[in-house]
């Protein structure tokens, strides 16, 4: 009887080749477990809220910013208006242009000053809200 060196007993089941898994399946199955153990922690959750409630505050400063600012060009583009409707009644007085011109510019006028107003009463009316 020969003394052979057998790392593994001759008994032993033959095992099969591992299957390849794809890098992408593999990145899927440590996120999904990551997710579950982040999801878990209560300063990712602090940090989520916090975050959350910045973006909502820059939101509504953002949106506040936004209706001062087209406010403002409206009624700078009013304040034009009437310059104008100033300059074309007296142009009208002197027999010099008609009366749709006259109109035209107090339209235009009306109509700008009434955006730039409304805009900022939207601003205000959101500050009012609780």
């Amino acid at each position: 009887m020969s003394r052979r060196c057998v790392i593994v007993a001759p008994e032993a089941v033959k095992i099969e080749a591992v299957s390849k898994v794809s890098a992408l399946r593999k990145f899927g199955v440590v996120a999904r477990v990551a997710g579950q153990q982040v999801g878990r922690s209560r300063t990712f959750n602090a940090f989520t809220n916090a975050a959350r409630t910045t973006a909502r505050s820059f939101k509504n400063a953002g949106h506040q910013l936004w209706l001062e600012v087209t406010g403002s060009v409206f009624l700078t583009m009013a304040a034009f208006g009437a310059f104008a409707g100033v300059h074309e009644y007296r142009e009208y007085a002197a027999g010099r242009v008609p009366a749709g011109r006259v109109a035209l510019a107090a339209c235009f006028t009306l109509t700008f000053a009434w955006f730039g107003l409304t805009s900022f009463w939207r601003v205000r009316r959101k500050n009012q809200r609780p």
